[in-house]
C-alpha cells in the first residue's frame, strides 16, 4: 500500500516562511495532479494549491502571491513553499495525489501554526 509521507511544518511567527514536502513510499505511476489542502479547527478541508502533470498550477485566492507549489516528477515529490505566513494560515496541511484519474492518496497531515 502506497503512503504519502509529509515533512516540514511547525510553528512560525507571522511573516515567516515554511516549506512542506510530500513523497510516496514507492513510485506512483500516471500521476495526474498533486496538491495541498488544509483544514483549520471547525472548518472544512479546503484546497490550497495544486499542480498538474503538465505543470499548470491553481491556488486558493487567500494564498496567491505568498505560496508556491512545485513538483519533482522523477521523485513523485510535491512541495509547498509558504512565505509571508499569516495567523489565518494556521491549519493541518495535507498533500493529495491523484493517479490514473481515479486513485487518490492522502498524506498524514502536518500542523502549521502561525503566531501573531
Amino acid at each position: 500500500q502506497v503512503q504519502l509521507v509529509q515533512s516540514g511544518g511547525g510553528l512560525v511567527q507571522a511573516g515567516g516562511s515554511l516549506r512542506l514536502s510530500c513523497a510516496p513510499t514507492r513510485i506512483i505511476f500516471s500521476i495526474n495532479t498533486m496538491g495541498w489542502y488544509r483544514q483549520a479547527p471547525g472548518k472544512q478541508r479546503e484546497l490550497v494549491a495544486e499542480i498538474t502533470s503538465g505543470g499548470r498550477t491553481n491556488y486558493a485566492d487567500s494564498v496567491k502571491g505568498r505560496f508556491t507549489i512545485s513538483r519533482d516528477n522523477a521523485k513523485n515529490t510535491v512541495f509547498l513553499q509558504m512565505n509571508s505566513l499569516k495567523p489565518e494560515d494556521t491549519a493541518v496541511y495535507y498533500c493529495k495525489v491523484v493517479a490514473n484519474s481515479i486513485t487518490t492518496y492522502w498524506g498524514q497531515g502536518t500542523q502549521v501554526t502561525v503566531s501573531s
